[in-house]
């Protein structure tokens, strides 16, 4: 029955029509198709677009050991439609964009990055250092990966990773808060900044977008204990990740603060209904100056109540234990792609369009 079906579809093409009917261009922003639209997904393919030229693309497993979805990037100006032929063929290699994984052999952190960040949290063998549940960033100038290299070039040859060699640096603070990007439970006031999780599943990883959730085992919340998970998606060339949390426990009033911690205070914030961008110095751990980088939240819950504290900028949402809530997080730097901070807001509003707006995608005859 494969082989009938992977010879049918050989001999067929399946053309995919993807239309833009909103007012800007979206250019280079993925799409996901199901095989139940295109039929069977396999690594024999070839995706074309209008031009005839090859397009990368990657497929989506979902936890099953076939190929449940094929990803793929379109280009399509406002008001215009692009259609994409998939057919049978061999396609050219796809050059990896992201990747992630658990690092062991570093106190058990989970690191990842996609072309614009890299960024990592924080596993159980760093109990001992009372670590957060937020989200630290390394700084990127390079589309190519470097969380292996980063860690390669620290622990075996004594390269340290918080100097830039070239391709970028960890020059970013955590402590004990939510980092560039990291949620937690609110209640009466109270942020329940957590701590370290304690597995990992990963779902995806690359070329084009990786998938993994982290889990954390025991959820303090004003006396009461939760189990929380965060599926966290990373995509070639999003400016953002898209998060995903559950916590499941006692039934009691709770509220979920995404945000981004202020440091000293004295970068430049930047806020509106459902999202907060802030730009500050970066400085490497010898004192250089290395330019400015950024960190934005969106929320794209309806009612989110923005607050302040000493510590963190916040975007707080009602939230029922159970229930799924989605946010976006995600950094850049200024020697990457975003010379000032208004390239970086910019960057970040088409994300929030793209998210509002998606394109529609059909199978078309």
């Amino acid at each position: 029955l494969f082989s009938l079906a992977f010879a049918l579809f050989s001999q067929a093409q399946v053309k995919i029509a993807v239309t833009n009917r909103y007012p800007f261009d979206r250019s280079g922003e993925l799409v996901e198709i199901s095989a139940a639209e295109v039929g069977t997904l396999n690594a024999s393919m070839v995706i074309k677009d209008s031009t005839n030229q090859e397009v990368p693309y990657q497929l989506l497993y979902k936890g099953k050991t076939t190929p449940q979805a094929i990803l793929f990037p379109v280009n399509v100006k406002t008001g215009t439609k692009n259609v994409y032929t998939l057919s049978a063929g061999n396609a050219s290699e796809v050059q990896a964009k992201t990747f992630a994984r658990f690092v062991p052999e570093r106190k058990d952190d989970f690191a990842w990055e996609n072309d614009i960040a890299a960024y990592r949290m924080y596993g159980p063998a760093l109990k001992a250092d009372n670590p957060s549940n937020g989200v630290d960033l390394w700084l990127k100038r390079t589309d190519e990966l470097v969380v292996d290299s980063f860690y390669r070039g620290e622990l075996k040859y004594g390269k340290s990773y918080h100097v830039d060699h070239g391709q970028g640096l960890d020059c970013y603070k955590v402590g004990k808060t939510l980092g560039a990007g990291g949620v937690a439970p609110y209640t009466d006031s109270t942020l329940w900044v957590g701590s370290h999780f304690n597995s990992y599943k990963i779902l995806e990883n690359g070329p084009l977008r990786s998938v993994f959730t982290l889990y954390y085992d025991t959820v303090k919340v004003n006396g009461k204990l939760y189990k929380q998970e965060i599926t966290i998606t990373a995509d070639a060339g999003s400016v953002v990740n898209k998060a995903v949390v559950k916590l499941t426990g006692p039934a009691q009033n709770l509220k979920l603060a995404t945000g981004v911690v202020l440091h000293d205070g004295k970068g430049r914030l930047q806020k509106g209904g459902d999202l907060i961008v802030y730009g500050e110095n970066a400085v490497s751990d010898a004192g250089a100056n290395i330019g400015n980088h950024y960190v934005a939240v969106i929320h794209p819950v309806k009612g989110a109540v923005y607050k302040q504290d000493n510590v963190h900028a916040l975007l707080i949402s009602d939230y029922k234990p159970g229930s799924e809530f989605t946010y976006y997080f995600g950094g850049g730097w200024s020697q990457w792609k975003f010379p000032t901070q208004k390239e970086w807001l910019a960057a970040v509003q088409q994300a929030n369009k793209q998210f509002k707006y998606p394109l529609t995608i059909a199978v078309v005859k």
